[in-house]
């Protein structure tokens, strides 16, 4: 099995532990080199003249004009709505049973977007083809350039009716995500200059300076990074997620699973029954907050009840897919510092 494979089987293992044709006008997507140094080709507003940007595949996507009918992964699009950008279509994560916004949809107006699929392995091709689409956007969890949520059997019959842009967000630190879709925003016609944009991210910037302080003041304080579903609880590793290989840097002492764990789930996360749940020692937890996971509030199993941060009410959420906008990374990074800050030494 290639790595490639084995990385897009761990990332829907990972999903699971949090719970689980008429063509139009092809457009062209001409393959270009340096995915990790690309960039948009555009200067200024985009919103007229040629269009091109050129992805972390390595692909530069050129229109006559700068994409108007967007589909793009709902957290993508959440992101881009905080700069400004409207997409017509999303797919991923956007509505829960209740009918409410999703967590990963940020501050859009679910109800002005065409939902495509809202579940793993849902996408309805037949609506994407009615938007007429300029672009599809997502992110990528691997580095062989697939497109998260967009399902393997129906990928091809999707490429042929628009051109696609891949942020990556696999094995780097969240600040060259936030970058890259700051970059997309840009070329796409958002004001960057605003000062919502500007003050969010010298926010980011001074919550990460506090992270960073807190970290180096208190060394000691463990942080185990958990996921529950009913059957099992997953360590995650900090290596690979963006959020996690930043916070890292920044000094936080995070829990590891075993090598010989991460090593059967590609280096993501480690698989623990709920009565091996007190393997690792901790003092804060942070629990992936997406609705396809078990929150900590409605877990039941008395292994977790006993845990020293669970009876110390040391946990925290967790945003597990961070929207990449500066606005909405500020209170993850926030929370952490506040976090260990507070934290008594109970592991």
């Amino acid at each position: 099995m290639s790595n490639a494979r084995t990385a897009r089987l761990t990332r829907r293992g990972l999903l699971a532990a949090g719970g689980a044709l008429g063509l139009g006008a092809v457009l062209t997507a001409c393959g270009d080199d340096g995915a990790k140094d690309g960039g948009a080709d555009t200067k200024g507003s985009a919103k007229t003249g040629p269009w091109s940007f050129k992805d972390d595949r390595g692909t530069t996507v050129k229109l006559d004009e700068a994409p108007r009918n967007i589909v793009a992964f709902t957290g993508v699009a959440a992101a881009l709505y905080d700069y400004g950008i409207e997409v017509k279509g999303v797919f991923g994560p956007t509505t829960t049973k209740d009918g409410k916004a999703d967590v990963q949809a940020g501050d859009m107006d679910v109800s002005k977007v065409t939902v495509l699929g809202n579940v793993w392995d849902q996408f309805n091709v037949e609506k994407y083809a009615a938007l007429v689409p300029d672009v599809l956007i997502s992110t990528m969890f691997d580095d062989a350039g697939t497109l998260w949520y967009v399902p393997e059997a129906s990928k091809d019959k999707i490429a042929k009716l628009a051109p696609s842009v891949g942020i990556s967000v696999f094995d780097r630190q969240l600040t060259g995500p936030l970058q890259r879709m700051w970059e997309l925003a840009e070329s796409l016609g958002a004001d960057m200059t605003a000062a919502k944009v500007t003050e969010a991210k010298k926010r980011f910037e001074a919550a990460s300076e506090r992270l960073r302080k807190a970290a180096k003041a208190k060394p000691e304080i463990k942080v185990l990074v958990g996921s529950a579903s009913p059957e099992l609880f997953y360590v995650s590793g900090s290596n690979l997620s963006i959020d996690l290989e930043y916070f890292k840097a920044l000094g936080v002492n995070f829990v590891e699973p075993t090598e010989a764990a991460k090593k059967a789930t590609g280096g993501w996360f480690e698989s623990l029954s709920w009565e091996n749940v007190d393997k690792h020692k901790a003092d804060v937890i942070m629990m992936d907050d997406r609705s396809s996971a078990i929150q900590p509030a409605d877990i039941t199993e008395a292994t977790w009840k006993q845990l020293p941060a669970v009876k110390a009410g040391q946990i925290i959420a967790r945003s597990t897919e961070p929207i990449l906008s500066y606005d909405k990374c500020v209170a993850p990074v926030e929370a952490l510092a506040e976090a260990i800050e507070k934290a008594r030494k109970v592991s």
